[in-house]
């Protein structure tokens, strides 16, 4: 866009036009304004959160009309469309107060029905929790001496943790990282590998892995295509270095997970389909790095990770699905959150939501990041701010309703079912040991010798070719120019101030450029407004604005401003964290920040100047004014800034970070022993003995991935019900030895075939599951090929069902029943039940669950939805008791059209603090309440971590449509059949509960997805799967 002078110009034919519009038109103006000033109308109600492109391309045309009359006209449309602008933005911001309203009602109303069904009331010392959960009390002590963190690394000695983190969008390595290539590697990027990397030196660490997307595209380096990259450990971490805790595959390290399209980079609103394609390869990555550090470290017994952390939405979502699937905790950073963007764009009005949705992928994002609130035990933040005023945006965290469950939990209260994420402020770490503050000053230089003279940087030489005299103070302010950073009143604060420029230079450092016409029309408008006040103010060697600079500059441009004893400024009207004022501080410069958002922490923590309010410009240029002219303070605040500055390191983030998850209640696969007390992994089974009181069943067994077989121990059978071991025998079912009977059926199967068919069973299913069947041919009589059945019908249910159609229940290796929330095996012994529950999946999927305090919510929740019949109010949904069970609440739907969707009945639970999934099943005349951990393609990533069954030979066959689960079981690296015109009637009345279409969540044009004509035979069947099992997606 072309430079801003067409602004005044405009502004004074807005003026000059005045007389040529009709009273009409005046009168709606000025009643739109009350007393009507251009300039403030036009710099309020257009500059700020609108696009002027358009109206700066009317105004050229405008300005080119020669005719007096026709531009008088462009004129008057020019200012309607103003006006019609004006009107645009209160409509959206009506919008935005209602929606603000309604939000209001929805959390008080929430909070008095928590409140309600929890029994006790707060005390008074509990109302003093902070909203957050941080009470001065709880929080952890800061190290504030080398000593401390000595005596601390000293403590962690001994142990050997494995952590995980994810960071799936953008490119990353190790080493010259592309931080800028484009919106996906920037900041967040730089974070994570440094994260990696400084916990992998902390003591007690004994490995890090990085997850994120492999690339082997030609448009990137090679670099990003390698499977492993390892994390070289700085120079320096502040610890010293001990041999014997390194180890073979000990250390930080980057690996890469191939998922979505294997030679395209895509940008991250892309790669939302392809995310259970990742979270099934990083959980085979996850687990055989468990059991190779289980050698390593564990002595044999499989060393699961400590805490998974996923960065951003994409990763949050990830995490949540693989801290379910392994039964480990789960943290969460937001870094920038969907919700607050959301509101965002549409104040901006450039955009409506329908395609802020498509472009974006926004309610996707935003339901990635409340499934990551229902998953994770502590979400961390750099700022206080982060949390009061985004994170409070979401159904799934309420300060308030943290504050009383925090208190109930402190007292030993029970919170009936309610959960709430830990909220901590940890802020991002920094390198500080390459970093020499600068001792001299313009006048005595102590960095050189005669002997050996330096040259300065270029960059000095750039900056000071500003100044008549560069040896004054240099006020510092770093800030991309736009409109937010506030660089206007800064510029007028020191024109205005006669002492300040008397004393002081001032450098803005505003990004690159080349020409301001071609910046984008918020930048040039910046830009231009600061050299126009330059010019107002006769600025002129006294200001610097250098045009461009590299990032190897930035120190050497801190170091200057610090030679000359100058300030660091961020006038930011918010600043969410500052990361410019702990790099400032670090070189000894001191700093005036504003007092909205996270400098108001650093301040608290550095001490090392002063906090303003960025409105008022007198403020600014008083706080300036007070350290560049009082040498005593501005002396204090440098050297409070150098004391303070290691609270920002790397091994103090660390210290915070493994404290805090020390914290969470570990959490680990059931079956797995909680205790590493040199137990014997070889110990045998009590036969009084149930499965939580003894060691872990698969150290006992001593299986692996193929198969291999172990000690002698008990059937399935005996695992479960804790029968004596005399009493098992085993039941011979296939032509294979039955020396491996102790395990499930279907790990001894080459295939598995998933029938998760959806619908009334009644309607043609027996036929489907028939031609399923036959399809297997001669691999299902050898038993090379295997079947579970998933379904949404309870175990009596399908047994029910399954036998009036003539079938053996040893059709069937395993059935995943009521939704995900109850899993079943055959049973091997003949004398007992033909099938027998995993007890051990309860377990599993136990975190979070509300248990009886969902079930008291629900059914207040049923009762209130009702329907007039005649002069009679009957309830619209009905417990269904007799199918319900411990993990699943299912409930009978009479009438679908009088049923909220899915989505609110969610957000009402979470609004409450209840953490569930709720499921329309049955071609909707079913409702199915379940763990927030439990879903039937998390049982299928159940049975690979415990019984090591391959993903990748799993084939699921699903129906044109199904439940409101359907989606979660078509992506992934298994193998998918969707039949066509089976469960099609489904569509409309399950999945108008999604915000966001099936595209958003996954790829129908995976090489692993494939259907089969409406009406199929088995031969048919039999050929697509043949195709999708010779495929290497």
């Amino acid at each position: 866009m072309a430079g801003n002078d067409w602004i005044n110009s405009y502004l004074e034919a807005i003026l000059d036009v005045g007389p040529g519009l009709d009273d009409a038109k005046s009168s709606l103006l000025l009643r739109e304004r009350g007393r009507f000033s251009p300039t403030r109308y036009f710099v309020e109600e257009v500059i700020t959160g609108f696009d002027e492109t358009d109206l700066h391309r009317s105004w050229v045309r405008a300005q080119a009309t020669r005719s007096p009359q026709e531009r008088n006209t462009r004129l008057e449309n020019m200012c309607w469309r103003i006006w019609n602008l004006a009107r645009q933005k209160k409509q959206l911001e009506n919008e935005d107060a209602q929606r603000k309203a309604k939000r209001r009602m929805e959390l008080e109303r929430g909070r008095r029905e928590a409140t309600a069904d929890m029994s006790e009331d707060l005390s008074e010392g509990e109302k003093d929790v902070s909203s957050h959960g941080d009470s001065n009390r709880g929080r952890l002590p800061r190290i504030s001496s080398l000593d401390a963190m000595e005596t601390w690394a000293c403590q962690q000695k001994g142990k050997k943790l494995y952590l995980v983190l994810i960071s799936l969008h953008g490119l990353i390595r190790g080493e010259n990282m592309e931080l800028g290539r484009d919106s996906d590697t920037g900041g967040q990027v730089k974070y994570v590998v440094e994260l990696a990397r400084a916990l992998g030196s902390m003591p007690g660490v004994y490995r890090v892995d990085l997850l994120t997307r492999q690339v082997a595209s030609p448009d990137v380096d090679w670099s990003y295509g390698e499977p492993t990259e390892m994390l070289n450990p700085r120079d320096s971490n502040g610890f010293d270095d001990d041999d014997d805790e390194m180890g073979e595959s000990s250390g930080a390290y980057i690996v890469r997970i191939p998922f979505g399209p294997r030679d395209k980079y895509i940008q991250k609103e892309e790669l939302w389909p392809y995310i259970p394609e990742f979270v099934d390869g990083a959980l085979n990555h996850i687990v055989q790095m468990s059991k190779v550090l289980g050698e390593q470290i564990g002595s044999g017994e499989t060393v699961w990770p400590i805490a998974i952390h996923g960065h951003y939405a994409d990763a949050g979502d990830s995490a949540a699905l693989l801290s379910g699937a392994l039964n480990v905790p789960m943290l969460l950073t937001g870094h920038s959150l969907g919700r607050d963007k959301l509101d965002q764009l549409l104040k901006q009005g450039r955009m409506s939501k329908d395609e802020i949705n498509n472009t974006y992928k926004i309610m996707r994002r935003i339901e990635a990041e409340e499934l990551s609130l229902d998953a994770s035990e502590i979400v961390i933040t750099s700022t206080r701010q982060e949390i009061e005023e985004q994170w409070q945006l979401y159904d799934g965290f309420d300060p308030i309703l943290e504050r009383k469950l925090r208190a109930r939990m402190k007292r030993g209260v029970s919170c009936y079912g309610r959960f709430m994420p830990r909220m901590v402020v940890i802020p991002p770490g920094m390198e500080f040991h390459h970093i020499v503050p600068h001792e001299g000053d313009m006048d005595g230089e102590t960095e050189e010798s005669e002997e050996h003279p330096t040259s300065p940087p270029p960059i000095w030489t750039e900056i000071m070719r500003f100044f008549s005299n560069p040896r004054k103070p240099m006020i510092l302010a770093l800030a991309r120019p736009d409109p937010k950073k506030n660089i206007t009143t800064l510029v007028k604060a020191f024109g205005e101030c006669r002492p300040l420029r008397e004393l002081a230079n001032l450098t803005l450092i505003m990004g690159n450029r080349d020409d301001i016409d071609e910046m984008s029309s918020t930048s040039s408008s910046v830009l231009m407004s600061v050299l126009k006040l330059i010019d107002k103010y006769d600025l002129y060697g006294q200001v610097a604005y250098p045009k461009h600079h590299n990032q190897g500059d930035v120190p050497e441009i801190y170091r200057l401003a610090a030679k000359t004893k100058g300030v660091f400024i961020n006038p930011a009207f918010i600043e969410p964290f500052g990361l410019t004022l702990i790099e400032a501080a670090a070189h000894g410069l001191p700093m005036v920040a504003t007092k909205n958002g996270g400098p108001v922490d650093i301040q608290r923590v550095l001490d090392n100047g002063l906090l303003v309010d960025p409105h008022e410009q007198q403020s600014l240029a008083t706080a300036l004014l007070k350290l560049v002219a009082d040498r005593q303070l501005w002396a204090k605040c440098r050297q409070n800034g150098l004391n303070n500055i290691h609270l920002y390191s790397w091994p103090e983030h660390c210290k915070a970070y493994l404290s805090r998850i020390a914290t969470c209640r570990q959490r680990q696969p059931q079956w797995q022993s909680s205790s590493n007390e040199g137990l014997d992994n070889h110990e045998t089974e009590s036969p009084s003995d149930s499965l939580r009181d003894i060691k872990d069943i698969s150290l006992n067994l001593k299986f692996s991935l193929d198969g291999d077989k172990g000690e002698d121990v008990e059937s399935l059978m005996s695992w479960s019900k804790g029968a004596p071991k005399d009493a098992q025998k085993a039941r011979p079912s296939d032509k294979v030895d039955q020396s491996s009977s102790k395990y499930p059926a279907f790990r001894r199967r080459k295939h598995i075939y998933v029938i998760a068919i959806d619908g009334d069973y009644e309607d043609g299913f027996s036929d489907i599951v028939r031609r399923i069947f036959d399809a297997a041919g001669k691999e299902k009589i050898d038993g090379s090929i295997g079947f579970i059945l998933s379904t949404s019908y309870s175990m009596p249910e399908i047994q029910s069902h399954l036998l009036s159609k003539g079938f053996d229940l040893h059709d069937f290796d395993a059935f995943i029943c009521s939704s995900g929330s109850d899993l079943y095996y055959t049973s091997l012994n003949s004398e007992e039940s033909p099938i027998v529950a995993d007890s051990e999946y309860h377990s599993h999927i136990e975190y979070r669950w509300g248990g009886e305090g969902l079930r008291k919510t629900l059914l207040r929740w049923a009762s209130s939805i009702t329907e007039k019949k005649g002069e009679d109010e009957e309830q619209v949904l009905v417990p269904d008791e007799e199918f319900s069970t411990n993990h699943c609440f299912a409930f009978k739907i009479k009438n679908q059209d009088k049923v909220p969707p899915s989505k609110e009945l969610r957000k009402s639970m979470r609004i409450q603090a209840l953490r569930c999934h709720v499921i329309y099943c049955q071609n909707g005349t079913k409702a199915n309440v379940i763990p927030v951990l439990a879903s039937r393609s998390q049982a299928l990533r159940y049975l690979f971590v415990r019984w090591g069954v391959d993903l990748s030979k799993m084939v699921v066959f699903v129906g044109e449509c199904g439940d409101s689960d359907y989606e979660g079981l078509l992506g992934g690296v298994h193998k998918t059949v969707i039949l066509k015109g089976v469960c099609n009637t489904a569509l409309k009345s399950l999945h108008g509960n999604r915000n966001y279409p099936l595209s958003h969540v996954v790829s129908l044009d995976s090489l692993n997805i494939s259907e089969v004509r409406e009406g199929c035979n088995s031969s048919e069947i039999q050929s697509i799967v043949t195709k999708l099992r010779g495929s290497k997606a």
